[in-house]
């Protein structure tokens, strides 16, 4: 199975992506959770070690994940994810083109173990409110990470406040971005809690609220 790279613009639930990926995809074998977020300190897979480790998931994070330094140094163990055998591997990379250059340093080893670039964005936040912006920010992540992305997944939301009907509206904004990309749309997510119990609606993919503020 390919490695699965998930990146994307500050602020669009890439995180938040990951880790429910990375639980769902421990029922069915081993998962390693590389956090390559070595730039922005406030919403790392990191932080959600604890809940990793409990389902089985083995986290390999940045040298000083969890303290008030930020020098972006990567543990020699993150070579382990090419070995044969190393299972489903999900890599949380950096917002942005600057959080995506620790990626390019991996990009040898991707290139030859071959992956998946998934590229998520959300249309209510800043920087990223039209296709056109979605796109030029994946072209500067692709140059910096050394790789081209291959599917694009819609994460648009609005936190707490996410209704299905925001989800619903993103969808025409998201199929633009995948034009101007030449890319698939894989598919696009929405807040459990905005589903009220019912099934997603074709085309999307249910997700928990795992990454919170602070002082939530």
């Amino acid at each position: 199975m390919p490695i699965t790279v998930i990146c994307g613009h500050y602020g669009c639930g890439k995180t938040n992506l990951v880790l429910n990926l990375a639980l769902e995809a421990a029922g069915s074998g081993p998962v390693t959770l590389v956090d390559l977020d070595i730039v922005n300190p406030y919403f790392r897979s990191s932080d959600y070690g604890e809940l990793l480790k409990n389902k089985g998931v083995r986290l390999i994070a940045p040298v000083f994940a969890g303290t008030t330094l930020d020098t972006p140094t990567l543990p020699p163990e993150i070579q382990s994810i090419f070995a044969p055998g190393a299972g489903r591997v999900i890599i949380d990379s950096g917002g942005d083109d600057a959080g995506a250059t620790a990626l390019g340093g991996l990009s040898h080893g991707l290139k030859r173990s071959g992956y998946e670039l998934i590229y998520v964005i959300n249309r209510y936040r800043a920087l990223s409110q039209s296709p056109q912006e979605c796109a030029e920010l994946l072209r500067e992540i692709e140059g910096a990470a050394r790789l081209l992305a291959t599917g694009i997944v819609n994460n648009s939301h609005l936190g707490v406040e996410t209704e299905l009907w925001h989800v619903l509206e993103s969808l025409d904004f998201a199929r633009t971005a995948a034009e101007l990309t030449g890319l698939p749309l894989l598919y696009s997510t929405v807040p459990d809690f905005a589903l009220d119990g019912r099934e997603p609606p074709e085309g999307f993919k249910a997700v928990g609220r795992l990454v919170k503020f602070a002082w939530e």
